[in-house]
């Protein structure tokens, strides 16, 4: 393997990492568990789920893999704090709606090359890449494996600070 391919295996299996950890806990959550706050006055597991799949929703677009699946949930995960709106969709639904976003964008980046890694990623414009080409789907993917990672950490502590 060459050093980009070495760099961007890297990046890929680090997301998968952290979306089958995440996985594995939204998987064997029971309602109960989607309900819990992950600290006292803080978001439930059903928040973060939402929030994180919205999240990754919107990578779909951004990577220029393609439209978006569920913009609906942007309202009640992105735009509102937790239990300001109604939840839009029970437990099973989330599970699903999670799932294939996931399973989506996923397929997708496994399929990138190296070279595809360093394009500019579409909310930049050719000017501002050109200026700064660090604003690339590389960097996307880092942040956004870095945001599911804290998030995948709160839910893991909120899990054990209830046994």
């Amino acid at each position: 393997m060459t050093s980009e391919e070495l760099l961007a295996d890297a990046a890929v299996r680090s997301w998968k990492l952290v979306i089958g950890r995440l996985d594995g806990l939204i998987a064997s959550a029971d309602e109960a568990a989607f309900e819990r706050q992950v600290v006292p006055g803080g978001n439930r597991m059903r928040y973060l789920t939402g929030h994180l799949a919205a999240v990754h929703d919107r990578m779909l677009p951004l990577l220029g893999i393609g439209d978006r699946l569920y913009p609906q949930l942007d309202g009640p995960y992105l735009e509102n704090p937790d239990r300001t709106h109604p939840d839009p969709v029970d437990t099973t639904e989330l599970k699903a709606i999670w799932n294939q976003v996931n399973q989506k964008l996923t397929t997708a980046i496994e399929q990138f090359s190296p070279s595809a890694w360093v394009e500019r990623h579409t909310a930049v414009s050719e000017e501002d890449f050109a200026k700064d080409p660090a604003r690339n789907r590389l960097a996307v993917l880092l942040s956004r494996t870095n945001h599911a990672s804290s998030h995948l950490g709160q839910l893991l502590l909120s899990g054990k600070s209830q046994d």
